[in-house]
């Protein structure tokens, strides 16, 4: 299937209805616009729900099928891999490229404290210890 998309869209441009619907396919996998239109349990047209999809697979964080004429809906992305780019960008502008300030700031600011840093840590290190970055079953 081609993709009419962009890479590495700024997720900081999203809109409030866009990040809407995002996290609903990040919850629930892949569905029909209808399907969101229920999810997301606001009053809008159909045609405003399959605008705002069209543009979220524009913009590469969606990707469809179609079965039985029915456009199904799922993400081209995941959210982390997504919330990396945004966080990219916030290290980017504010920190000068440094995720040690961010980290910093995050302490200072009080959104991490230092027990949560230190078992990051501790978790960064685990990943790196092993070849697939994930970690060894104990015997």
């Amino acid at each position: 299937m081609a993709r009419n998309t962009q890479s590495g869209h700024d997720p900081g441009e999203l809109g409030e209805l866009e990040r809407s619907i995002l996290l609903i396919i990040w919850r629930k996998g892949t569905l029909t616009a209808e399907q969101v239109r229920e999810q997301l349990g606001r009053p809008l047209k159909d045609s405003t729900i399959r605008t705002v999809l069209r543009r979220l697979e524009e913009k590469g964080y969606l990707t469809h099928a179609v079965e039985d004429r029915t456009f199904l809906y799922r993400p081209a992305e995941s959210r982390q891999r997504v919330a990396g780019r945004a966080v990219k960008r916030i290290v980017d502008w504010f920190c000068a490229g440094s995720v040690e300030a961010l980290l910093v700031g995050m302490v200072d600011s009080k959104v991490l404290d230092r027990d949560e840093l230190k078992r990051l840590a501790e978790r960064i290190a685990a990943a790196k210890s092993t070849p697939s970055g994930k970690k060894e079953a104990k015997p």
